[in-house]
């Protein structure tokens, strides 16, 4: 098989005949055919194409634990029969009570983040009895999917998650004979929003079919209204762009700040329209600022792996940083994954004695991943197996996966809301910045997924000490350098106390901040955003560990965003300010090369 592009050559599936050997024996132990590997995984793909990427084993192996397991547990099959009849039992009651009393009180009250069923007209009959059943009938589920003795935790998730999604479309508010609001609406306006509807159905549709992006972003031209900071690209590699701010104050903080953002979507999350980047905010304040633009892979880049994003990523550019900016310690700064990566190459880096961060500050970002949040509802060893069928035929990891596994994490925000909105009231949702940036999402190459998969996720080495870069095990407890953790309190991809266990990992001075908002909307959090506050707290290394209820317990809450809180944090952590340094080094190799976005974030 040429591993290059996935084809099987046919003298490697086809094989000559040869004389029979000792080897030929049922306990052989030699490698297996690779030809074999091959029919296997493209058996796989040819699967994942039907499934959107979904494992039918793991769903058949979560199911068939809960049922085989609930099948010989009669007290549980007791207890979910007898809450089944009382239901039955007490919505009976409520229906009667509803039509003797219209302001009866419900009986089941749905969850404060639940905005489904909120407004008057649900009140009304018949509405508000089918809401209360369906309410219902998800508690009952609920029951029956948790709480089954014998059943994995992980096979216990996929089950109830699996329920979750089977309900929601059947809710009343998801159909439009079921739903007030929407049969109101269609009674006032003669049937036109349905029409309406209907068009912005075949528009999207349209849209998907062609691989454009929805619509609305059209509004948001990369390097003109998002992603307009001004700044030069001063570095260039296969992997990577390195872009240089331009100074807005007469003197800087000498030490610069270098962003490593995720390459899962692309970099400008960090710098979106003027009022909220980060970047801006940063660099107004008397910092220098580099950030990373990741290439958007392509298929040839199938072979590039998790320590190629370390090298030709962090590495490289902390190269080039100390290089325009020398003699100056760098504070640095990694989102999501690339917080996870920079987490990485800071260990590695203090297990050869490189002491060039002067900080390290890691938003939203896991190190630790025996709590990873919902996502590993879609990670275990059989889907990553299906993954890497899929990816290894592809030669990477598609955006649509991704997409839709975040969809599918917040349905009810993600994706019903949405058809509602759009489909049944004929209404166009309000396009926005982050939006935007969320609808321009890149791929990922196949080995570097997997590695990520196996070796952080599946594996959790790099907590546990077992990550090897160079032939040797790193350990995140070598790093020195203070850190700077901001978790967010509706975060489904990282939740906030699995990004807290980096007190856990390190013996550094650690300042962590829980922030509101989710995993995006509570990082992207400037100044002036109404409703928005956060807690912080600072551990010295002789400090005692709280654990993360302890530290939400005694952390004060502040009202307001946590930019200004990190900005006074790196200043107190910087020498006096100087002039600005150049742009760029070209008597090193680090000439300016482009205007700020760059080439890579524009590819799509």
């Amino acid at each position: 098989m040429d591993d290059r592009t996935g084809v099987p050559l046919l003298r490697n599936v086809i094989k000559t005949k040869a004389a029979p050997s000792s080897a030929d024996t049922p306990d052989d132990d030699s490698p297996p055919c690779e030809s074999f590997r091959y029919l296997d995984r493209a058996s796989a793909a040819a699967v994942a194409r039907v499934t959107g990427g979904l494992s039918p084993a793991a769903l058949w192996l979560a199911f068939s634990d809960w049922a085989i397991h609930l099948g010989a547990a009669p007290g549980k099959q007791m207890e979910l029969g007898h809450k089944a009849w009382r239901t039955f039992a007490e919505l009976s009651g409520y229906a009667i009570r509803s039509m003797v009393d219209r302001q009866a009180s419900p009986y089941i009250e749905a969850a404060p983040e639940d905005a489904r069923f909120r407004g008057e007209a649900w009140q009304g009959l018949p509405y508000r009895l089918w809401y209360q059943g369906f309410l219902s009938a998800e508690k009952w589920w609920r029951a029956a999917t948790h709480d089954v003795a014998g059943v994995s935790p992980h096979h216990e998730e996929v089950v109830s998650f699996a329920a979750r999604q089977w309900l929601d479309t059947i809710s009343p508010s998801n159909l439009l004979w079921t739903n007030p609001i929407v049969t109101q609406k269609t009674i006032r306006t003669g049937g036109q929003n349905l029409v309406s509807g209907l068009s912005n159905w075949i528009d999207d549709a349209s849209r998907m079919r062609a691989k454009q992006r929805p619509a609305g972003t059209e509004g948001f031209k990369v390097g003109r209204n998002i992603a307009a900071t001004q700044g030069k690209v001063i570095f260039r590699n296969h992997l990577i762009e390195l872009i240089q701010y331009a100074p807005m104050t007469d003197k800087v903080l000498p030490e610069p700040i270098l962003i490593v953002p995720a390459w899962i979507m692309k970099y400008y999350i960090l710098d979106l329209s003027p009022q909220n980047s980060l970047i801006r905010y940063l660099v107004g304040r008397g910092h220098t600022v580099f950030c990373i633009s990741w290439r958007n892979i392509t298929a040839e880049d199938r072979g590039l792996s998790l320590d190629d994003y370390r090298r030709l990523g962090v590495m490289a550019a902390l190269d080039a940083v100390a290089s325009i900016v020398p003699d100056h310690k760098i504070h640095a700064a990694g989102y999501c994954i690339g917080g996870t990566l920079l987490a990485l190459a800071a260990a590695a880096m203090a297990e050869v004695g490189d002491g060039r961060l002067r900080t390290m500050t890691l938003f939203a970002a896991q190190t630790d991943f025996t709590e990873p949040g919902e996502l590993q509802l879609f990670i275990d060893d059989s889907q990553v197996s299906f993954l890497e069928s899929m990816m290894w035929e592809r030669g990477m990891l598609d955006t649509s996966q991704m997409t839709g596994a975040f969809q599918l994490l917040r349905p009810n925000d993600l994706i019903w809301s949405h058809m509602i909105h759009d489909y049944l009231m004929g209404e166009r949702t309000p396009m926005i910045d982050l939006m935007a940036w969320n609808a321009d999402a890149t791929r990922m190459p196949y080995r570097m997924h997997s590695e990520y998969l196996r070796r952080l996720f599946l594996g959790n080495d790099l907590a546990s000490g077992r990550y090897m870069v160079d032939g040797r095990p790193i350990a995140l407890q070598n790093i020195r350098a203070p850190i700077f953790a901001v978790g967010t309190e509706r975060d489904h991809v990282a939740p906030w106390q699995s990004v807290y266990k980096i007190h856990y990992l390190s013996d550094a001075e650690i300042t962590f901040v829980l922030a509101s908002g989710g995993h995006n909307a509570g990082i992207v959090s400037e100044p002036g955003h109404p409703h928005r506050h956060f807690r912080i707290a600072t551990k010295a290394p002789a400090d005692l560990c709280l654990n993360a209820d302890e530290w939400l317990a005694e952390a004060p809450l502040r009202e307001g965003s946590w930019w200004p809180a990190w900005t006074a944090w790196l200043t107190e952590r910087s020498m006096p300010e100087q002039a600005p340094p150049p742009m760029g080094a070209a008597e090193k190799g680090y000439a300016p090369l482009a205007d700020a976005p760059g080439t890579y974030v524009l590819q799509s």
